[in-house]
């Protein structure tokens, strides 16, 4: 079988079941790694077969970035780690399955087509968690020299290899003197950005302050408007020199008020 057509098995093999989503890493800059939950595993035979899922899936969030092989993941779009963890999965799935119909189909043979009594299922189910016991232990030792050999011989990225979206770190390489200037420099404009952002917002409220203060003008604007036009309607003339004589009267009408108040207030002594 060609390399080619192994990476194709392998990547339908990672991709078949919703697993673990990494957040990839190029070379020459690293990223942390997060790890979505994977899908539930069966519990045919207790609590051992789940306490094994667990620890195969806190083994893998043990892992750090470079032996989880993240270059590695950037191509295939898994790791090799996840591939042999769905693998391992789909095995032990197919193993319950199969060691179940067995299960029932030796307590049907040995029963003889009766009821079978309590003590044949007990002692058949013992029987069978032993040979999953087995068949999982030689497994799992088959498992580590299968992850060896495809982890260092197939789905890995030589050292000398670099990936075609990786290629500007190799035409344009950056120091570490360069690179922390760069971080700096987007430090500030960063800054520069929220600043900028807060002087556009603080103008924003004081343009919806200025409309609400045109409205207010244009209101009475308009009200001068209406009232200049009903006074030529009564022809009463200029409005101007009509509120001069409007100002007058009221002073006039405050001066004989003044004068009432206090003409009331010696009537109220005598």
């Amino acid at each position: 079988m060609q390399r080619s057509h192994i990476y194709k098995l392998f990547r339908n093999i990672a991709s078949r079941e919703t697993g673990k989503q990494y957040i990839l890493t190029t070379r020459g800059r690293s990223t942390d790694v997060t790890a979505s939950s994977s899908r539930p595993r069966r519990k045919t035979f207790g609590a051992r077969a789940s306490e094994m899922a667990e620890d195969r899936e806190a083994n893998m969030g043990s892992l750090s970035s470079d032996s989880l092989k993240l270059y590695e993941a950037q191509f295939f779009g898994f790791t090799p780690q996840t591939c042999m963890m769905r693998m391992n999965s789909a095995f032990q799935d197919c193993l319950y399955e199969m060691l179940v119909v067995v299960e029932s189909v030796f307590v049907r043979k040995l029963s003889q087509g009766k009821d079978p009594p309590e003590e044949l299922s007990i002692k058949t189910r013992e029987c069978t968690q032993k040979l999953l016991q087995f068949l999982q232990e030689r497994f799992r030792k088959l498992s580590i020299r299968m992850e060896a050999l495809l982890v260092n011989s197939v789905l890995s990225v030589p050292e000398n290899v670099l990936l075609p979206e990786d290629e500007s770190h190799r035409k344009y390489p950056e120091s570490k003197e360069q690179l922390l200037k760069l971080e700096a420099s987007i430090t500030e404009l960063q800054k520069s950005y929220e600043a900028e952002l807060c002087a556009k917002q603080a103008l924003l409220a004081e343009l919806e302050e200025q409309k609400e203060t045109q409205e207010q003008l244009d209101e009475v604007l308009q009200w001068i408007d209406e009232l200049r036009l009903s006074w030529r309607k009564e022809g009463m003339g200029n409005i101007r020199d009509s509120f001069q004589n409007m100002i007058e009267t009221v002073n006039q009408l405050q001066g004989e008020m003044g004068k009432i108040r206090k003409k009331s207030k010696s009537l109220d002594e005598v």
